[in-house]
């Protein structure tokens, strides 16, 4: 909404507008018009202007980057991508950039704060990550107008030498499962699920009944457990990728304990009746049928590590610890990347390929000891 006043010989005009993806009502002005008809044609090109977003001083970066989360990500992606989405700005690219307005941040300025995340030791694939979120927001605001150019475009990513994987001697499974079980039943047989089939621990959570083959000894891999959902986000969820769906072959002794596990399970069930949990259908759950918490899974895992007398390693080391048993077992990394569901061989072959040269080195000394 446009006001005009005469100031002396010349005319000003008034804009009063909400700032985009604000409550905010702000201002502008500008005087030095010979009549009011010239001041009136400026304020209309004005309201354009600050309608369009092109009123860049007053398009935060923080402001944005929110309401294009809420706009375009909420509800419209899975649920867990909208939360790495939104991890991604709030832990990273707001911190950086939060007090900037859109327009002032620069290729050469976005470049420095890509590598910074490299040199701060975040892996290629977290950095190729943080940039895709940021790429595809800056992307949306050059469409809707509120920018005329994306920052973030010919970025340059370098690559980072892999850092040291992270597993379990495979020595060392049989006496960690043997303190888990130890523990208690579950975590025993959740823990060796993991480690025979490389699993992530939220697949392996969402397990449900109905995903068991039991005449060909295979598990569907076709959900991922939220640990923390978010108001009234479903517990089971799509898995991380689309390759991440899969279906795998199973051992006979993991096959038979799991059937001694559901007539355990059918037990308790007849016991707890209607306050057990029934509609989800758990094969690795709590004895009411609730999802197992993470931070229960954690301490389990944690305690019986040192019990073993072994440094602290992520639950995801268990997946590592599968792929070089797999690999020490001879299959080669089309398999792994299959079993794994890895979109691509290149992503196994970036992660473990140091382990198979290492392996076939030992192979090589061996033969010439011979």
């Amino acid at each position: 909404m446009a006001s005009f006043r005469k100031i002396g010989d010349v005319w000003q005009y008034r804009v009063r507008y909400k700032v985009i993806y604000s409550d905010e009502w702000k201002e502008t002005s500008k005087s030095g018009y010979k009549t009011k008809k010239e001041a009136q044609i400026a304020s209309r090109q004005k309201e354009i202007e600050v309608m369009n977003g092109f009123e860049q001083g007053e398009m935060n970066f923080a402001i944005y980057m929110h309401a294009w989360l809420n706009q375009y990500v909420k509800d419209k992606l899975k649920p867990n991508t909208y939360k790495t989405y939104r991890t991604v700005l709030d832990n990273h690219a707001i911190p950086h950039f939060g007090n900037l307005e859109l327009k002032d941040v620069k290729p050469m300025m976005y470049q420095k704060f890509i590598d910074g995340k490299l040199e701060e030791g975040l892996s290629t694939e977290t950095a190729r990550r943080i940039h895709y979120v940021v790429y595809q927001a800056f992307k949306r605001a050059l469409i809707n107008g509120y920018v005329t150019k994306n920052p973030c475009e010919h970025v340059s990513i370098k690559r980072r030498e892999v850092k040291k994987l992270k597993f379990l001697e495979p020595k060392l499974v049989t006496p960690l499962i043997k303190a888990l079980y130890k523990r208690g039943q579950i975590y025993g047989l959740f823990f060796k699920l993991l480690f025979d089939t490389g699993l992530r621990k939220g697949e392996a959570a969402a397990l449900q009944w109905s995903d068991i083959n039991w005449k060909d000894r295979t598990i569907t891999i076709k959900n991922s457990l939220d640990f923390q959902p978010e108001n009234d986000d479903p517990i089971l969820g799509d898995t991380k990728t689309y390759h991440s769906r899969r279906t795998i072959e199973i051992r006979a002794p993991l096959i038979s304990e799991l059937q001694t596990h559901l007539n355990y399970q059918n037990e308790r069930k007849l016991v707890l009746e209607e306050l057990y949990s029934h509609d989800l259908n758990l094969v690795l759950c709590r004895d009411d049928g609730t999802p197992l918490p993470k931070s229960t899974l954690f301490n389990a895992f944690k305690g019986c590590l040192e019990e073993i007398g072994h440094s602290s390693l992520p639950i995801h080391s268990t997946r590592h610890t599968h792929a070089v048993m797999l690999l020490e077992a001879g299959a080669d990394m089309k398999f792994v990347q299959e079993r794994l569901g890895h979109g691509s061989m290149q992503i196994t072959s970036d992660v473990y390929a140091h382990v198979k040269r290492k392996l076939l080195h030992v192979q090589l000394i061996s033969l010439m000891s011979k």
